[in-house]
């Protein structure tokens, strides 16, 4: 199943939009992230790909406004 939205992570006194793309299945494979059921993750911050999986990192997560938009997918569909 594939799933987009929006996730608004505060940041420095505003919100950062951070815009994501995922395909998650129900139930874990050798190819999800940490053997989870998130297959295929992209998120975005101002048009920029921050993070890219695709049954392994292309991009990982650098900044905090990601990694904290990548935790929030991992215990909502992982």
């Amino acid at each position: 199943m594939v799933r987009k939205g929006v996730i608004g992570i505060p940041q420095d006194g505003r919100m950062t939009a951070c815009s994501y793309t995922v395909k998650h299945y129900e139930e874990g494979s050798v190819f999800g992230i940490d053997g989870g059921r998130i297959s295929k993750l992209a998120i975005k911050i101002d048009g920029k790909t921050t993070c890219c999986y695709d049954r392994g990192w292309d991009r990982e997560p650098e900044d905090d406004a990601t990694k904290a938009a990548l935790a929030i997918l991992i215990m909502e569909y992982n």
